[in-house]
C-alpha cells in the first residue's frame, strides 16, 4: 500500500494526477509526461470582424501551446497557420470612430484603417519607426497616433500628416527660454539707453519696423517644441477637438539600491549576477502633469494643491510623535496621475490620480484651458486604496457613459461597486450594492448596458450579468456552478466562456448572450482518460467563526478512512490578496491534487480564505494593514480549532504548509503560535519584509524608517526565538521574488538561537515558481514525509 502512495504522490508533483491505476505507471513515463493530466484552453479572443475565436491549447501534448480557432459555422477547433494569424485583427485591439463605420490598429509598428463595409484595409504608416496607439479626432476626419513619445495625425480625406507634438530630451536652450523679467532698474536705465542714445533709438526702430512687416505677412506657426530634461514622457493624449494635449513627466527614483540574485549553476560554469528588484522604502517615483494649450501655445502645469485633503496625514503617524520625519500637515503629499480620459466631443476630460502613499484616489474633472481641477469623487482608505477595478492599473479610457457621464468602481460601501457621476452637476449614482464584490466591468457598444462579473450568487462563485446604464436590477446570464471567464464577441451576441468547477479543469465554451442560454462546449482535452478515471474530490466550501465574530471561508477535504491518529493539514494559500476557497478549478492545482493524496492517507485537509484574500470585500482585504500574521494567523488558529471542536481532529497532529505569503504565515504559525501546528513546512517564504519589494508592500505595512513597528510585528525573523514543532524550509535559489536571501538570513538567526528542529532544502537552479517536475517532487516528498513522521507516529 504505501508503495503505490508513493507512486501516487510522485504523480502529484509532477504536475500530472492520482489514478486509480497507478501501479501501472512507472516513475521514467511520469517525468517524460507533464502534460498528461490534459490541456485547458486559455487566452481566448474574437478577430474583429467576429468571424474567428482564437484561443492557446495544447491538445497534442506538445512542448508549447498552439493557437487554435473555431469559427461560427463550425465549432470543431483547428490549428491556426500563421497567416491567418497575420491578418486577422483580434478585436480588442481596433478602435472605432463614433458611427463604428470604421476602425483603426496597429500590427508590427505601423498603423493601419479599415472600413467596416470593405474587408481592404489602408495602410497609414510605412516606416522604420514604431507607430502605435491609434485613435479618432475630429469628429473621426482624423487619425491619431504616437511615434517615439509624439503624436502625429493623418487626414482620411487628404492622406496629410501632421505632427502634432515635439518632444526633446534636455532643457531649453538660452535663446528659447522665457525672456527674464526686468526689475525697476534694469527697466529704468533700459529706458534711458533708447532715449539718450541716437543709434540705439534708430536700431530699435528698425527692427521694430521689420517685425510689424513680418506679421502683416504670418508665416504658419512653427510647432512648439517642449523640452522634458531628463524625465520620461508618458500618457500623451490629444483632446478629440484637437485643441488640447495632455502629457504626464516622470523622474524614475534612481536613488535606491539594487539587489542581485547569484547564479550558481550555469551553463558557463561560472557564478553570474541576475539584476534584481530594489527593496521596499524606494518608491517608483512621481508625475507631474500638463497640457499644451495649441491654439495659445501655451504650457499648463497642473497643481497638486487642488486635490482635496493632498495634505492630510496618515493615522499611523501618531504612533511616532517625536520622529523627525513625522508628517506634516502643510506638506503636499506625491501624487501620480493617470488620463486624462477625454469624452467624445472632447468637452470634458477625467484624471484618476493616486496619491503616492495609496492613501487616496481622486477622480478630477480637468478644465484644460484653465487647467483647473474640479473634484468628482475622492475615495481615502487609511489602510490603503484598492478592490476589484479599483487602483493605477484598472483605469480605462472606456469610462464615459455620454458627454457628461463618467462611470468608475469604488469600495465605499465597503465592497467594489459601480457608479456614475455626473460632471456637471456632481451627482454620484450606485448602479450596483450589496455584500458583493462587482470584479469586472465591460460598456457596451451602444452605451445602453454595462456587462459585469460578479460574485454576488456565492462568494466562491463568479458569474456574468447584463446590467442597464439606468441601474436596476442585474440580468445573470450564466448559471452553472463555478466560475466564469466571459469574452464578449464584436457584435455582443456570442460569449466565449471559460469554465470550470472545483474538481474539473477549464473547458472553452460557447454561449448565446442570452440569460442562461445553452452552453456549447468546444474543447473537451481538459482531463486525459487516465486523469478521468480518479474520482478526484469536490471539497465543501464550508465556514467557520473566528473569533473575533467574523465568518471565514475554507475548502475542506474530508476522508472516507481518517487515520487512526486523526490528523490534518491547513495549507495557506499565496499571494495574499488572493482566493482559493472556491468552486472553480485552482491555480494550486498540484496542491490540491496533493491534498487528495493526503485525504487518502487518512489526513483532513483544511484551506482557509483567511484575512488579506481576495473575494470578500475592504474590511477582508485590508485586515491585514500594519500586522502581517496578525489576524490572518489568527485564522488559521480559529481553522485549527475548528477541525478540533467538530472534526474530532487530534490537537496535537496538525501540520501547516504553504508558498510565499502561505510560507511567510507557516512561519509566523510555528514562530509565534507554539504548540497549535505540531509541524510545518514554509516554501518560498518572505522572513523579513523590509527585505520584499515596494510595491506590494508599502500598502500593507507603510515604509520600514515611517512605520517600524509594523515591520517588527510582521516580520518572523524576528520572531524566530519561539519555534516550537518541526519546521521544513524550501527556497529557490534564484528566486527573484523572494530572494534566497531571505532564508540564508534566518537560518543564520536559528542557528544563533542554538535551534535543532528545523531544516532547509535548497533548489539551485529554481526561481520562485519551479518549473521542474524533479524539482516539484524533492519538495513535495519532503513535506510528506514531514507530516508522515510528526502527525501520525
Amino acid at each position: 500500500m504505501m508503495l503505490k502512495i508513493f507512486y501516487l504522490f510522485l504523480v502529484v508533483v509532477s504536475q500530472l494526477c492520482i489514478a486509480q491505476q497507478a501501479e501501472k505507471l512507472t516513475v521514467e513515463k511520469i517525468m517524460r509526461d507533464p502534460l498528461w493530466m490534459g490541456s485547458s484552453p486559455s487566452a481566448p479572443y474574437w478577430s474583429s470582424d467576429g468571424r474567428y475565436l482564437f484561443f492557446s491549447w495544447n491538445p497534442e501534448n506538445k512542448s508549447t501551446d498552439s493557437v487554435y480557432y473555431i469559427t461560427k459555422d463550425s465549432l470543431q477547433p483547428r490549428k491556426s497557420g500563421f497567416y491567418l494569424r497575420q491578418q486577422t485583427i483580434a478585436a480588442d485591439m481596433v478602435v472605432y470612430n463614433l458611427s463604428r463605420t470604421a476602425y483603426v490598429y496597429s500590427r508590427e509598428g505601423d498603423v493601419y484603417w479599415r472600413s467596416v463595409k470593405s474587408p481592404t484595409e489602408k495602410r497609414i504608416t510605412e516606416t522604420a519607426e514604431i507607430e502605435s496607439n491609434p485613435s479618432f479626432m475630429m469628429g473621426g476626419t482624423k487619425i491619431v497616433y504616437s511615434r517615439n513619445q509624439n503624436l502625429f495625425a493623418w487626414d482620411i480625406a487628404s492622406g496629410s500628416t501632421t505632427q502634432l507634438t515635439n518632444f526633446q530630451r534636455g532643457v531649453a536652450p538660452p535663446n528659447e527660454q522665457k525672456p527674464a523679467t526686468l526689475t525697476a532698474q534694469q527697466a529704468w536705465l533700459k529706458s534711458d539707453q533708447v532715449k539718450n542714445m541716437d543709434v540705439i533709438r534708430w536700431r530699435k526702430e528698425k527692427r521694430d519696423s521689420a517685425e510689424q512687416a513680418r506679421k502683416a505677412f504670418p508665416k504658419a506657426t512653427p510647432l512648439r517644441t517642449i523640452y522634458f530634461e531628463d524625465k520620461v514622457v508618458r500618457n500623451v493624449t490629444v483632446s478629440p477637438d484637437g485643441k488640447y494635449i495632455a502629457y504626464q513627466l516622470s523622474r524614475p527614483n534612481t536613488t535606491g539600491k539594487s539587489t542581485i540574485v547569484p547564479n550558481y549553476v550555469t551553463e558557463s560554469g561560472f557564478t553570474e549576477d541576475i539584476a534584481g528588484r530594489t527593496k521596499v522604502g524606494v518608491p517608483f517615483g512621481v508625475s507631474e502633469s500638463f497640457v499644451f494649450d495649441k491654439e495659445k501655445d501655451t504650457v499648463i502645469a497642473l497643481k497638486t494643491a487642488q486635490l482635496p485633503g493632498i495634505t492630510d496625514v496618515t493615522d499611523f503617524s501618531k504612533d511616532y510623535p517625536r520622529k523627525d520625519t513625522a508628517q506634516k500637515k502643510e506638506n503636499n503629499r506625491a501624487v501620480n496621475f493617470f488620463g486624462p480620459f477625454w469624452n467624445n466631443s472632447g468637452s470634458g476630460a477625467v484624471f484618476e490620480i493616486y496619491s503616492a502613499d495609496n492613501k487616496d484616489r481622486w477622480l478630477m474633472l480637468l478644465n484644460p484651458a484653465s487647467g483647473s481641477l474640479k473634484l468628482l469623487d475622492r475615495q481615502r482608505d487609511e489602510a490603503w486604496v484598492g478592490g476589484p477595478g479599483i487602483g493605477p492599473f484598472n483605469s480605462s479610457s472606456n469610462r464615459w457613459m455620454n458627454d457628461s457621464t463618467y462611470w468608475y468602481q469604488s469600495e465605499a460601501t465597503g465592497y467594489s461597486h459601480l457608479y456614475t457621476v455626473n460632471v456637471r452637476s456632481g451627482v454620484k449614482t450606485a448602479l450596483t450594492s450589496g455584500k458583493f464584490e462587482v470584479q469586472q466591468v465591460e460598456l457596451s457598444f451602444n452605451k445602453k448596458n454595462f456587462y459585469i462579473t460578479t460574485n454576488e450568487a456565492h462568494p466562491g462563485e463568479k458569474h456574468f450579468y447584463r446590467l442597464s446604464v439606468n441601474g436596476g436590477k442585474m440580468e445573470r446570464i450564466t448559471a452553472t456552478t463555478g466560475a466564469h471567464q466571459v469574452v464578449v464577441s464584436p457584435d455582443e451576441k456570442q460569449l466565449a466562456i471559460l469554465y470550470s468547477y472545483s474538481n474539473k479543469p477549464w473547458e472553452l465554451y460557447l454561449q448565446e448572450n442570452k440569460a442562461r442560454a445553452k452552453l456549447y462546449q468546444v474543447t473537451d482535452k481538459a482531463q486525459s482518460p487516465e486523469f478521468r478515471s480518479y474520482k478526484w474530490i469536490d471539497p465543501e466550501v464550508i465556514t467557520f467563526p473566528a473569533s473575533d465574530g467574523a465568518k471565514v471561508y475554507a475548502r475542506l477535504f474530508k476522508s472516507v478512512s481518517p487515520h487512526s491518529a486523526k490528523p490534518a493539514v491547513i495549507f495557506v494559500h499565496g499571494a495574499g490578496y488572493l482566493q482559493n476557497a472556491h468552486k472553480w478549478w485552482s491555480s494550486y492545482f498540484r496542491e490540491y491534487m496533493f491534498h487528495n493524496m493526503l485525504v487518502e492517507n487518512g489526513y483532513t485537509v483544511l484551506d482557509i480564505d483567511y484575512r488579506g484574500s481576495a473575494g470578500y470585500g475592504r474590511d477582508w482585504r485590508t485586515g491585514i494593514y500594519r500586522f502581517m500574521g496578525g489576524k490572518d494567523l489568527d485564522d488559521h488558529i480559529d481553522g485549527a480549532k475548528y477541525l478540533v471542536e467538530k472534526l474530532e481532529i487530534d490537537a496535537k497532529r496538525i501540520g501547516i504548509y504553504g508558498g510565499s505569503y502561505g510560507g511567510f504565515i507557516t512561519l509566523m504559525a510555528m514562530f509565534t503560535k507554539p504548540g497549535v501546528f505540531a509541524a510545518g513546512a514554509g516554501l518560498r517564504s518572505v522572513t523579513d519584509w523590509a527585505h520584499y519589494n515596494h510595491g506590494y508592500t508599502s500598502n500593507i505595512l507603510n515604509e520600514p524608517f515611517t512605520d517600524s513597528i509594523a515591520y517588527r510585528k510582521s516580520s518572523p525573523i524576528y520572531h524566530a526565538q519561539g519555534l516550537k514543532g518541526a519546521l521544513l524550509m524550501c527556497h529557490g535559489m534564484v528566486d527573484q521574488n523572494v530572494h534566497f536571501q531571505d532564508i540564508v538570513r534566518l537560518s543564520q538567526r536559528l542557528i544563533e538561537l542554538k535551534k535543532d528542529n528545523w531544516e532547509l532544502a535548497v533548489y539551485p537552479m529554481e526561481d520562485h515558481a519551479f518549473v521542474e517536475p524533479s524539482s516539484w517532487t524533492d519538495e513535495y516528498k519532503r513535506i510528506f514525509k514531514l507530516f508522515e513522521t510528526n502527525l501520525k507516529r
